[in-house]
């Protein structure tokens, strides 16, 4: 129903599915923002739509609301295309239907883009999906193999097509838009409307609606935006470091799962650091208590879900934290927003990895902010925090507490062995800091990518000499042949998965089998020899887990057999 207080539509007033509706409930979304109250009714009645409107203004639950609730999930074919200029948004826009589609059983999207293998794309697709979202340069070579069918297509939706043409992918999209049905609804979305955009709207969109979303700063002027490039596994590291020199009043750290949420507050806590965890997992009543808690200031760290997190109001919240970076910027902002509340200035900072740059350049068009690089702290500058505050405690302790029986257990000690009270103090101290040293010892580094890509390079590199030398010095029985397979532990196979595909397509008993050696991405079986050429082309063919063998016969070398190098076998000179 409307709300009575502002007088604005629900997402209950729409025609959308029940199980829709339901996952709209679980991540706490009760009212649609303008681009989605003007949206999903267009696309419900499928009408063709141009819209025009900024990134964070909710436009992927515009078209995606509407379009799920009109799937037949029977129908295990493309019914929806999306096409999206960059991998991150196609997997932002993935990730949005799955979400909004959590309780449509059997549901399934699947995301297409370069840079992935061809066969992680290939499967659900043969398996079948019911909506694909994909950047159009990879989209088009599923159309040219024949393997994205899109004879069933009921809508294409083409996002951000502005940017597409910026980055020269408007012809893609020309192909692309001649290979569908013309029967289908089509929705154009663009943050501005360029000649180029113009002509395509007017040749493919038939009597469009055109809807208009005036540019508005989604985020308050009294937010500082800042970020941090660091590795996956150094992020507790950083966020302790941020914690002990930064001033906060309340904070926010925000996960992406629930036992994120779980882990880290655990690890804060042994930190010394009095925080509690919110996720959907916690009760109602529970939620409550945590939430009072948190606002009267008994503890200052909030660690929480976006789910959780909803409609969360709390004015004494200084700092937001994205430890998980969102793929979602409608989600950034919402995150955000939960400081610079009742004017005052507020922090929100960023724990970026290297392989999420790309998110910033999206987050600072949907902020229309600036988001800047920060300083962290040094290992001099958290060290001379950490004294300062160890003083302060003495002092404090002095001050405040009854030393009485203390004082008379240091003057035994003093008496006992004739010690300096500024030694047995020391000692004292020492005891006191436990197993954590007082001060650190070491600098934290920096994430710089291609340092990183040259490092996980290197390990790969020294990987790939280990396995070759593990080949090496593998002898080769008497009356057998060895053959090289290109599947292995990345594509979770096993030697049993390897054992009855060879025993099924050769037609041999699995103890005529000889060794097998399972490597990253390939794998090594010795047979016995004189295989027929018929049954060598049956196992070039074969699958394990949905990977095709493409078997290789090993050339023999003194000492061993050699490797031959990848994509076939050695040429004899």
């Amino acid at each position: 129903m409307t709300n009575e207080s502002t007088g604005a539509p629900e997402f209950t007033d729409f025609d959308l599915s029940e199980k829709v509706l339901k996952a709209l409930e679980d991540v706490g979304y009760t009212t649609p923002t303008p681009i989605q109250a003007q949206t999903i009714p267009v696309i419900l009645e499928g009408h063709d739509l141009l819209g025009q409107a900024q990134t964070g203004t909710g436009k992927t639950a515009a078209f995606a609301l509407p379009l799920l609730s009109r799937l037949d999930l029977k129908q295990r074919m493309p019914q929806v295309l999306v096409l999206t200029p960059t991998r991150e948004l196609a997997l932002q826009v993935t990730e949005s239907f799955g979400r909004y589609g959590s309780h449509m059983k059997k549901l399934a999207v699947l995301a297409v883009y370069g840079g992935q293998d061809y066969r992680l794309q290939l499967k659900p697709l043969k398996l079948g999906v019911h909506v694909v979202v994909g950047t159009p340069g990879r989209v088009m070579d599923h159309i040219r193999r024949g393997k994205l069918d899109l004879s069933q297509l009921r809508c294409v939706v083409l996002d951000e097509a502005d940017e597409m043409l910026r980055m020269g992918f408007i012809d893609d999209v020309e192909w692309i838009l001649g290979h569908v049905p013309d029967e289908g609804q089509m929705a154009l979305f663009s943050a501005t409307l360029p000649e180029p955009i113009r002509d395509i709207a007017r040749r493919h969109l038939i009597d469009p609606e055109e809807i208009t979303i005036e540019k508005q700063t989604v985020v308050v002027e009294a937010i500082t935006q800042r970020y941090w490039m660091v590795r996956e596994e150094l992020k507790l590291e950083v966020l302790s470091r941020l914690l002990e020199i930064e001033k906060v009043d309340g904070m926010i750290v925000f996960a992406k799962t629930r036992d994120t949420t779980v882990e880290l507050a655990r690890s804060l806590k042994k930190r010394g650091y009095e925080c509690e965890a919110l996720n959907g997992d916690i009760l109602q009543e529970n939620r409550e208590k945590i939430v009072q808690r948190f606002r009267q200031g008994k503890f200052d760290i909030l660690v929480a879900t976006d789910v959780a997190a909803r409609g969360l109001d709390v004015d004494r919240i200084s700092h937001v934290i994205n430890y998980d970076m969102p793929f979602d910027s409608e989600a950034y902002i919402h995150r955000i927003g939960r400081t610079g509340r009742a004017g005052r200035a507020g922090q929100a900072i960023s724990l970026v990895t290297p392989k999420q740059r790309n998110l910033l350049a999206m987050v600072e068009r949907a902020t229309s902010q600036k988001i800047e690089k920060m300083n962290l702290p040094s290992m001099a500058e958290v060290n001379e925090h950490r004294i300062v505050r160890f003083k302060n405690r003495i002092s404090h302790t002095l001050e405040t507490e009854d030393l009485t029986l203390f004082k008379d257990l240091v003057q035994q000690v003093q008496n006992e062995r004739d010690l300096d009270p500024v030694d047995i103090a020391a000692a004292l101290a020492h005891l006191a800091q436990g197993k954590t040293p007082l001060l650190l010892t070491q600098e934290l580094p920096e994430s710089n990518p291609k340092k990183d890509r040259k490092e996980k390079q290197g390990k790969k590199d020294k990987q790939a000499l280990g396995q070759q030398e593990h080949i090496k010095q593998r002898r080769l029985p008497a009356g057998m042949e060895r053959y090289r397979v290109e599947v292995g532990r990345k594509h979770q196979v096993r030697i049993t998965d390897l054992i009855k595909v060879v025993s099924r397509e050769a037609g041999m008993d699995a103890e005529f089998i000889g060794q097998i050696d399972l490597y990253d991405d390939f794998s090594l079986v010795d047979m016995p020899e004189g295989m027929p050429r018929e049954i060598f082309k049956a196992l070039k063919k074969a699958q394990v887990a949905g990977q095709a063998l493409r078997i290789t016969k090993m050339p023999q070398g003194k000492g061993g057999f050699k490797p031959h190098k990848k994509g076939g076998p050695r040429k004899k000179r």
